[in-house]
Formats: structure tokens, sequence, C-alpha cells
């Protein structure tokens, strides 16, 4: 096992894609989960705190440390098993997604999870439970972890397989492999019933698996995953539609979205069905349209949807598609259909080239990224739409808004110029977390709340939730080791 202490080694672990910047004394490389637990016992010891490292690719600062060490998963990179037959993978946590989808798509096989940066390592998006463009239909990473291991901070591992620990009310029982227990009294929040990834998922008669998806390393380290696969469609209907009014866009999604949720229930294969619906407005496209030349400055907004097919449903499911189209006003002319893998995947780089956009404009500021991840039911979008947007305008703020609205979940980017206009953007940022925690949303749909949000999300639960959250993380992890300062500032371990 390798260890670094060296700063100029380690700089890379002492901030994260949103220049969320830190420090520790070391950092450790484990190559196996018996190095994990070798470190763990030693830090109990020690009482030296620990931070858990991915890939790096996080925006809330979860894997930058803010003293103690840091254990790197980068080691443990390998894919175990893919079984076609029976639909599911085991790997280990620094299994790189991007590399992950590759191997099984080749194998015709499924993984639905898509977050918009794909160089994350799988064990953090469990951590997190990322979701993604496609989560609009398959839903979050939560729906397709069958079985994890996860070394609690003592050492001890737990082997979770859903369906086979279910909490009894509220009290949920936990043995590790070595015959160590733990009892559990789980909180009594409701969580939002939306796209949702902001603390412990909690619930009665709960799956004991699903406490440590989205636990964001504060209650135990994952080194081992089972995931479940789907059957890969081959054929898609793809398409970036342009509009010249941005309410025709907006009316389009509703339509869209509505007819999809509804033809899942009925489970009508021959009509409209998206797996994917994905908004970009006017300023979005401004910072995209130098790489894209279908892109005029008549467009107000585009949306990005794609819906898998048959040959035998092809010609039918275009057609509805472009009955709305029509409908809606698209500009049929301009706008873009993927008819082939190189095609489609084009369509992937203008969906991600955003996101990567607004970070290189952040770095070069010298300033951390200000974006929502808000998200909230859809009755409420609209409303919650305009509020951020008046919101911005009236306090003279560059912004570009761009993301999952088949969810309801956006991302608004400002985009200050000056630590000035940075501090009124972050005052903006919790306006809209309030906001949208007032109508029934969420402060975070799918990155988590790392360091940089703990304030919205003792805002969303309120601090007698907090505290029952704390409570869990003192149960499973008592020297307060693992995580410190993720989801709920430090201060409430002490209550």
């Amino acid at each position: 096992m390798i260890i670094k202490n060296d700063k100029s080694e380690i700089l890379d672990f002492l901030l994260d894609a949103a220049n969320y910047k830190g420090d520790c004394e070391a950092v450790y490389f484990p190559e196996n989960e018996s190095d994990i637990i070798e470190i763990l016992r030693e830090a109990n010891q020690s009482r030296t705190t620990i931070t858990i490292a991915g890939n790096g690719t996080g925006l809330t600062g979860a894997r930058v440390p803010e003293n103690g060490i840091v254990i790197s998963m980068s080691k443990m990179n390998r894919i175990l098993e893919i079984n076609f037959n029976e639909k599911y993978a085991i790997l280990q946590p620094a299994v790189i997604l991007s590399d992950f989808q590759r191997e099984v798509t080749a194998n015709s096989l499924f993984y639905p999870p898509d977050p918009t940066e794909q160089n994350c390592f799988i064990g953090a998006t469990i951590a997190t439970n990322s979701s993604g463009a496609k989560s609009f239909k398959y839903g979050a990473t939560r729906n397709y972890v069958l079985e994890l291991r996860v070394v609690l901070s003592n050492g001890e591992v737990l082997n979770l397989k859903r369906d086979e620990n279910i909490a009894v009310g509220n009290i949920l029982n936990l043995i590790s492999e070595n015959g160590f227990k733990i009892e559990l009294k789980l909180p009594n929040y409701l969580m939002p019933q939306i796209k949702h990834s902001a603390g412990y998922f909690v619930k009665q008669d709960m799956d004991a698996i699903d406490l440590f998806i989205g636990s964001e390393g504060t209650l135990g380290i994952i080194t081992e995953a089972k995931l479940k696969l789907l059957e890969f469609y081959q054929n898609m209907i793809s398409g970036i539609l342009f509009f010249n009014n941005e309410s025709d866009a907006l009316n389009f999604v509703d339509y869209a979205r509505a007819k999809s949720i509804n033809n899942r229930l009925t489970n009508d294969v021959t009509d409209i069905n998206a797996r994917g619906i994905e908004f970009f407005d006017y300023f979005s496209l401004q910072f995209l349209k130098e790489d894209y030349q279908k892109i005029n400055d008549n467009h107000k907004a585009a949306i990005w949807f794609e819906q898998e097919i048959t040959s035998e449903t092809e010609d039918v499911i275009f057609d509805k598609w472009m009955e709305i189209i029509e409908k809606f006003n698209a500009d049929i002319e301009n706008s873009w259909f993927a008819v082939d893998n190189i095609e489609r995947e084009k369509f992937k780089n203008f969906r991600h080239a955003v996101s990567s956009k607004v970070s290189e404009f952040v770095a070069k500021k010298g300033l951390r990224k200000v974006g929502t991840d808000t998200a909230v039911p859809i009755e409420q979008f609209r409303n919650y739409y305009y509020f951020m947007k008046q919101t911005v305008v009236e306090n003279n703020l560059n912004y570009i808004c761009y993301g999952h609205i088949g969810d309801c979940h956006l991302h608004l980017n400002m985009l200050p110029k000056n630590e000035g206009e940075f501090l009124i953007a972050k005052g903006l940022y919790a306006k809209f977390c309030k906001r949208a925690s007032e109508l029934g949303g969420t402060v975070s749909a799918e990155h988590g709340i790392g360091k940089m949000k703990r304030n919205y999300l003792l805002e969303m639960f309120g601090e007698k939730n907090i505290i029952e959250m704390a409570r869990v993380k003192k149960t499973l992890d008592p020297n307060l080791l693992l995580g410190i300062g993720n989801i709920f500032d430090k201060k409430f371990l002490n209550c």
C-alpha cells in the first residue's frame, strides 16, 4: 500500500471540480479490502479522521479533506464479473463509469445511471446516489444496487444484499461478517417524492442497503458492489430540437413528459415514452454556438429527447414524435436527429459540453461554481423556474440554465465576473434552495450535499431531523472518523 504525504504529490486530493479546497496529512492508496481495514483500525487508535476520495469530479467538496488523512480508492478498480445471463456485474469502487458502460454495452447490456461527468468512480456514484439524463425513465443509482460490501469505521464488514435485511418499522439491525451487532433507530422524517439525493435515505420498513446508498462516505467505505444490468436497445430515436420561443419548448416538455409517464403505466410500447428529456436555455445555446453551427440567434431554447424503439415500433413512434414536434413549433429545418451511434455520441457530447464550459469559465475567474441542483414537483416547476430567472436578472448576474427537465431538475448556473458578484450569487443560491424546499422539492437532486450544501440541507429538513441524521452516524461511527463535515456540520455530532 502506497502512502503519500508530500504536498506536491497530493495537491489533486485537496480540491474538487467545484474548486473547493482543503488540507490533509497524507493520502493512502489501499489495494484491497484488507488494506482498508488496517487503515481504519489504526485510525481508531489515533482518532484520525478519514475522507474517502473518488476521482475528483464532484461538485460539493465531499471528497476534499478538512484535516486527517485521505483514502484514495483509485487502485481498487477491477470489474470482477459480468454475468450476461442473469444481467448483473460485480465490481470494485474505482471502476470508471464510462469504462463500465462501454464494457456492458459491447455485450448488449445496459447500465442506466448516466451523470454528466462520466469519469467518476462507480463507488462515488453509489455514495451520492447519482442519476443523470436517463433518470427520467430509469431512476437513480439506488434502483440498480443489488449488493454492497461496506467496511464500517471499526473495521467490521457488512455484506448487504437487497431484500435480505429489512427494518421493522424504524428499527434496523445490522450484523457484520464477524457477528458484530448494531441496532439503529432510524429517523422518521419524510423524503420528498421527487428525484432526490440529499441526506440519509430513511423510511419505515426500509432495506438496510438503502441507508448506505447516498451516505457520502460518512457511514462506511464501499469496497465492492453488485449492480443490476438491463437489456440494451440497439435502436433509438434521438433528437435535439430548437425552438424560437421558450414557451413552445416548455409546452413541448409538459406534453412529452405527461405522455411518457402515462404510457409507462399502461405499458404502451407503440407510443411516446422518453428515457430522457433535457433542456437548454438561450444562454446555454450561446455558450455552445461556436461549436455547433445549427444554433442560430433566433433559437431561444433547445430540447434533447431520446426513446428506445424496435424495428416493429420505429415508424409509429417516430410519427408520434413528429406530431408533437410540429404541434409545438420546433424549428424542424434546423433541428438535429441522430441516425446512428456516431450521431448519438455527438448528442451526448452536446449535452455534456455546456457543463464543461461553465466549469472552465469559473476556473478562469478563480471562483467556485454556483449552480443549482434543486428539483421541485411537476406542478410547481414553471413558477419555480421563472422565479429563479427573474431573481437572477433583477440582480444583474449573467447565467445559463440547462438540465434534466423531465425530472423538473435544472441546473441554473450563475456566472459571476468577480468576488462581489460571487457573493451575490451565493446569496441567491440560498434563496433558491429555500424556495425549492418550501415547494416540496429538494436542495439536491443528484450531486449530494458534501460540505458546500450543509446549510441548505439544514434549511430543508430542520435542526431536529439533522440531529437525528447525526445520531445514525454516531451509532455506526462512534469515534467520528469518516467523512466528518459531509452532509451536516460536525457541531451536530455533539448533540
